[in-house]
């Protein structure tokens, strides 16, 4: 059984400028990616997955693999559904885990429970997860409780955001959906993987960023740029 981690890492963004790029103590995010997945000791593989010579460099100083993937799907219209499936065209696997830069208080134990959650249980899909025990509304509407009564809080049942920190696809159930035109990432039996607050933190804004930074020591420790 082959499990592959495939950290994408695009040069351009939209609202974060070159992003993967930017320093959480003394080391680039994508850096602290790749740290984790190599800690979390679960996979046969890692990989980054970008367009950018930076990023095989990196790649390279850490001692992991580089996939360049083509120009055209590292613009701002390509999605994952297509540089998944290219990714997956190239290198053979029975899963592939994305794990995201972008989200880095996400622990390299997290990553490895995740892991083994998937490759343990049925699903073809695994989303990473936050639960959101309080009131929720849709376009004005409640999702999770009712205008007729109040509801105390604890009592609710709890909406999963889904985070995008990792997450995780069978390869030939994601390919053969992506060849018959299907949405892949959400083919076949879908799991949910909780996690706390911190690893469900994305990075997108300039503001996400100062609250990973002043996070960090919390999650990680000490850790060092190395």
């Amino acid at each position: 059984m082959i499990k592959l981690a495939m950290i994408p890492a695009r040069l351009g963004s939209q609202r974060l400028k070159q992003k993967n790029l930017r320093e959480i103590h003394g080391a680039p995010i994508i850096t602290w990616a790749i740290r984790k997945c190599v800690q979390a000791d679960v996979f046969d593989e890692i990989w980054v997955n970008s367009e950018a010579d930076v990023f095989a460099e990196i790649a390279q100083n850490e001692g992991v693999k580089f996939h360049r993937r083509p120009d055209e799907l590292a613009n701002n219209e390509a999605t994952s559904e297509h540089y998944v499936y290219e990714f997956l065209t190239k290198h053979d696997c029975d899963y592939l885990f994305q794990v995201h830069s972008i989200a880095p208080l996400l622990t390299a134990e997290e990553v490895k429970g995740f892991a083994e959650a998937m490759v343990e249980g049925s699903h073809d899909v695994m989303l990473s997860c936050t639960l959101e025990q309080i009131e929720c509304a849709m376009d004005g509407e409640p999702v999770n409780f009712t205008f007729e009564h109040k509801t105390n809080s604890q009592d609710l049942t709890p909406i999963q955001r889904i985070t995008w920190s990792i997450s995780g696809w069978r390869s030939a159930v994601y390919k053969t959906a992506h060849e018959a035109e299907r949405v892949a990432t959400y083919s076949g039996s879908v799991g949910f993987f909780p996690l706390d607050r911190l690893a469900g933190h994305i990075i997108k804004t300039e503001e996400d960023l100062e609250i990973a930074k002043a996070l960090f020591s919390l999650r990680h420790g000490e850790a060092r740029a190395g």
